[in-house]
């Protein structure tokens, strides 16, 4: 008989932090993409259309969000209660299990990896990586959000990024490399999500709807 038990692997912070930032990465990708390319224009007078206004307005909103979120992932790391979540993020540092994990996952080897950590050797890689390139997305965000809105908290922020605008050599080089980002960070979501559903199938642990109730169901010996 399959026995397992359920065990907490999810905080409420943790999952109420993931499915807002799920829902700003994906408003800032649709959003996003009708900016750099408009694919349709509404009917009507020219003097009443303002749906690009409307766009640009809901990807900054999205924007100023998933900023906020980042920074709450980040106090998450060091000070929740729940996990010390920065040491999950050194899990690749176990060579050993970082290898065991690459051929499990290559089908080369059937020998699972050992759990030691909330994040396996590569989802650390993975994971650690969505946050560096949320720095980067952040940062040249806020550098084209400054341009325009030079006000308020805006331009203080813009401000303190300004360099970094003039280090690469102005607007169209940041453009350029947001625009690069987000879809390094969609290729990550497409790996993420099928990851995600492939650990279901295959451990039948309830990967997917831990993300919900923050429950694993292991077998006491996992």
């Amino acid at each position: 008989m399959d026995t397992r038990t359920a065990i907490k692997e999810w905080s409420l912070a943790i999952r109420v932090n993931h499915w807002i930032m799920v829902i700003c990465i994906f408003g800032l990708i649709i959003t996003g993409f009708y900016i750099a390319h408009p694919f349709t224009v509404p009917a009507g007078e020219t003097i009443d259309k303002f749906f690009m206004g409307y766009a640009r307005f809901v990807h900054l909103i999205f924007g100023v969000i998933l900023t906020f979120i980042f920074l709450w992932r980040v106090y998450l790391a060091f000070f929740s209660r729940f996990h010390a979540d920065w040491k999950d993020f050194l899990a690749w540092t176990d060579w050993k299990n970082f290898w065991t994990q690459i051929k499990f996952y290559l089908l080369v080897s059937e020998k699972k990896p050992e759990h030691k950590f909330l994040y396996g050797p590569l989802q650390s890689v993975a994971y650690g990586g969505l946050l560096a390139m949320l720095v980067v997305v952040v940062i040249t965000g806020v550098i084209l959000m400054g341009v325009e809105y030079s006000l308020g908290v805006t331009g203080v922020a813009y401000a303190a990024v300004k360099p970094i605008q003039n280090m690469l050599g102005g607007l169209a080089t940041v453009r350029f490399i947001h625009h690069i980002f987000t879809w390094l960070i969609i290729l990550f979501v497409v790996v993420h999500i099928y990851m995600a559903f492939w650990y279901d199938v295959v451990f039948k642990e309830g990967t997917i709807s831990s993300m919900v109730g923050g429950r694993v169901f292991r077998k006491p010996h996992d």
